[in-house]
C-alpha cells in the first residue's frame, strides 16, 4: 500500500550552486529490500548544512535531490522486501540522508516509532538524538558543575538534561535570548560570552578556583573551543560538541596536558548509536521528561529552505531551530 505510484514524481530541494537552492521534481524512490519510504511531514535545518550551503571549493553541483536533510520525520508509505517490523501508517523519525523532499527512503534499522502521544508533534531525531548521546558520553554526575559553551537548540536540551541529572550547569552564550532560554531550561548561571578573560574569571569565582568538572563546547568555533579548555577542572572532561568542519583547529595542549584533561569526541559515527540516542529522546518526550517544543523557532516550506539556511547562519534574534515543512 503506497500513497505514490511507480513513476511519479515528487518535489526535492537541490543546491544549485553557493548559497542557491531551487526546487525539482524527480522520481519518487521506491524502496529496496530492507528499506522503508518515508513520507515527509518535516525535517530540521543543521549548522552542518552550512558549509556546503557557503560553496567551498570541493563542493561540485548541482547536489543530489533532497540532499543535506538528515533530520526528517514523517509516515512510512512503502515498505521493502524483508521489513516486518515497521508497516505503512507507522509515524516515524528517520536517519535519513535526502528529507529535504516530500519523500526519503531510510533503511527499517533506521527509523524509531512515534507513539500516538506525539501525534501531530514536529520530531526531528537526529538533532534529539545527538543530544541525548552528547549527554551519555558526558558522564554528568549529580553534584558535578558543568559548563556548556554555546546554547542553541542543543545546547538548552543539554542544559535541561545536565539539570535533572543533578549537576549545576553553567550557560555560556553570546545572545542575551540564548541565556533566557538556558534559565528557562535549568541553569544555575548565565554568562554573557563577550570577554574571554571575564569569562574564566566569573567561572572561578563561581567553582571556587577549581573550574567545571565538565564542560560541553557547542559552538564549532577556535575561540568557544578554546575557551571550553579553560574553564575545566584538573582531570575534568571537555566534550567537543560543536561541529569543526570548515578548517583546521588549534589546542593548548600545554594546558590539556598539565591539568589532565579528558577530551571527549562526542560525534557519534555509528548508526545503532544514532537511533539509540533517538529512542532516548522518544522515550524523553513521551514521557514529558523533555518538552522541546519552544525551540523550534522558525518553520519554513521546502521552497523557501535557502531561507531556513540563511537564518541558521545568520541566527536571527529569538532563533533556535528552523524546520522545513513540505
Amino acid at each position: 500500500m503506497a500513497d505514490v505510484e511507480a513513476g511519479e514524481t515528487m518535489r526535492a530541494a537541490v543546491l544549485a550552486g553557493p548559497g542557491e537552492m531551487r526546487l525539482d521534481r524527480v522520481p519518487c524512490p521506491n524502496p529496496g529490500p530492507g528499506q522503508v519510504r518515508v513520507k515527509l511531514e518535516g525535517c530540521g535545518v543543521c549548522a552542518s548544512n552550512l558549509t556546503p550551503w557557503s560553496g567551498p571549493e570541493w563542493m561540485t553541483f548541482p547536489g543530489e535531490p533532497g540532499g543535506m536533510g538528515h533530520e526528517g520525520w514523517g509516515v512510512v508509505d512503502a515498505v521493502g522486501a524483508g521489513v516486518d517490523a515497521i508497516a505503512p501508517g507507522d509515524r516515524v523519525a528517520a536517519l535519513s540522508y535526502h528529507s529535504y523532499a516530500d519523500y526519503d527512503l531510510a533503511e527499517a534499522s533506521a527509523v524509531v516509532k512515534l507513539p500516538t502521544g506525539l501525534d501531530g508533534q514536529p520530531f526531528p531525531g537526529e538533532p534529539l538524538g545527538c543530544a541525548f548521546n552528547i549527554f551519555r558520553r558526558s558522564d554528568i554526575r549529580a553534584g558535578q558543575t558543568v559548563a556548556i559553551v554555546g546554547i542553541g537548540f542543543l545546547g538548552a536540551i543539554l542544559t535541561r538534561l545536565a539539570t535533572d541529572a543533578g549537576a549545576r550547569v553553567i550557560a555560556i552564550s553570546r545572545r542575551p535570548f540564548s541565556l533566557d532560554v538556558a534559565r528557562q531550561f535549568g541553569a544555575a548561571e548565565a554568562i554573557p560570552m563577550d570577554d574571554h578573560s571575564h569569562i574564566i574569571e566569573q567561572v572561578k569565582g563561581l567553582t571556587g578556583g577549581t573550574f567545571c568538572e565538565r564542560v560541553i563546547e557547542a559552538v564549532g568555533k577556535q575561540w568557544p573551543l578554546d575557551l571550553a579548555a579553560e574553564l575545566t577542572a584538573e582531570r575534568g572532561k571537555l566534550i567537543v560538541a560543536g561541529y569543526h568542519q570548515d578548517g583546521s583547529r588549534q589546542v593548548n595542549m600545554w594546558l590539556w596536558n598539565w591539568r589532565g584533561i579528558d577530551v571527549i569526541n562526542a560525534h557519534e559515527r555509528d548508526p545503532a548509536a544514532y537511533v539509540a540516542g533517538i529512542r532516548e529522546a522518544v522515550e524523553a518526550v513521551a514521557s514529558g521528561r523533555l518538552d522541546p517544543s519552544s525551540l523550534y523557532t522558525h518553520r519554513y516550506p521546502l521552497e523557501r529552505l535557502g531561507e531556513a539556511l540563511d537564518a541558521t547562519r545568520d541566527r536571527p534574534d529569538g532563533f533556535l531551530k528552523a524546520l522545513v515543512i513540505p
